[in-house]
């Protein structure tokens, strides 16, 4: 089912031949044009050329709020991914427009559950384990699986509420169906001081459960969907051995998308805001070790000189979906706001997006 306009053009030639200063000054002429008609959030990951124009910079769960707060603005350009403005659209009113300026901006973890997997997991997991599951959603995810959560009483969640939606969960169900990340799942369980041998892991490719042999069918507490961010797995425990080794001094925190075993090993682990909180906060001349996406380690490296900042990983490169958006692609988006003719604009389906805002609204209650 296609939840958003597929009929992208290609960025005109034009775009391409300017020059970074005279897409600048585009970008800054539009916007001023546009004013209060045009609001912009931009995520954390993204690049500097872009994130210099958003009026709004967050992690998901801080876009997505003030995505929802945000009533006013006739026109959105949601400089995120696919994921993150349909999100945007369920959230803004019927007069208002999202648009991403590049279609190819996605997320790999958000393609890894499909609807068609979702609810042939759901049978077979309700077949196992009765009435007793609830689904929870990490917000990488297309609308039509949140639409799906919502529908059987679940909630999404970010890495920077989990433990909260994970608590509320837990007194709606004795079990929870946690997708697509099984490492914010696992780690924020085991947080919650739920033991390893009460999670087990759905493979949505074979449709099967992969238990532990430790576990048993009464004593899971968490179903996992066998998902993955392929950036935060990129960071191991050999990247950790490597730099205690040589550098014993230099502290280590890490997103909970890495693996149980790096998280483990690490000093600190939390959201993108927790980790940026934790770096600004950090005393001068503190040296750290940073286990996430490149644009933000470059940015924490730019905004707190005082401070030394290395990448967990030193071969890690920006996630390439997540990057996508460039200035060419953002000053496109606003020439066709400007002339009338929208590109990329962002729609889910009205009956979607009335139960993927059940799901989101629940995790509103907690933040």
């Amino acid at each position: 089912m296609n939840l958003f306009d597929l009929q992208e053009k290609t960025l005109p030639n034009h775009y391409k031949e300017m020059t970074n200063d005279q897409l600048r000054e585009r970008a800054t002429q539009l916007k001023k044009k546009l004013g209060n008609d045009l609001f912009i959030p931009g995520h954390h990951y993204q690049k500097d050329e872009v994130i210099e124009f958003a009026d709004s910079t967050g992690d998901s769960l801080q876009l997505a709020l003030v995505s929802a707060k945000n009533q006013k603005a006739k026109y959105v350009i949601f400089c995120g991914v696919h994921f993150m403005a349909e999100t945007a659209d369920i959230l803004t009113n019927e007069q208002q427009t999202v648009i991403l300026p590049d279609m190819r901006a996605g997320c790999s973890m958000a393609d890894m559950a499909n609807l068609h997997q979702t609810e042939k997991a759901w049978e077979e997991l309700t077949a196992v384990y009765g009435n007793t599951i609830v689904p929870m959603m990490y917000v990488n995810s297309t609308a039509d699986i949140k639409a799906f959560v919502g529908r059987n009483g679940g909630a999404t969640l970010t890495s920077s509420n989990a433990k909260s939606m994970l608590q509320w969960a837990f007194k709606q169900k004795k079990r929870v169906l946690f997708l697509p990340d099984q490492h914010l799942g696992r780690n924020t369980g085991y947080d919650l001081g739920i033991p390893l041998h009460e999670m087990t892991v759905w493979d949505p490719l074979k449709n099967e459960i992969i238990a532990d042999k430790k576990n048993t069918i009464s004593e899971t507490k968490m179903i996992l969907w066998r998902g993955h961010c392929s950036v935060h797995e990129n960071f191991t425990v050999e990247h950790i051995e490597e730099l205690r080794h040589h550098e014993p001094d230099r502290r280590i925190i890490v997103h909970p998308e890495c693996t149980w075993d790096v998280v483990q090993q690490s000093d600190d682990s939390g959201s993108t805001k927790k980790i940026i909180d934790t770096i600004e906060s950090a005393p001068s001349g503190s040296k750290w070790a940073i286990g996430t996406e490149m644009n933000l380690v470059n940015r924490l490296i730019k905004n707190n000189p005082d401070k030394d900042i290395v990448s967990l990983n030193k071969e890690m490169c920006p996630c390439l979906t997540m990057n996508r958006i460039d200035l060419p692609h953002f000053v496109w988006a606003l020439d066709s706001i400007d002339q009338g003719n929208m590109i990329n604009v962002i729609k889910v389906e009205r009956d979607i997006a009335a139960d993927a805002k059940n799901a989101i609204e629940r995790m509103f209650q907690f933040v």
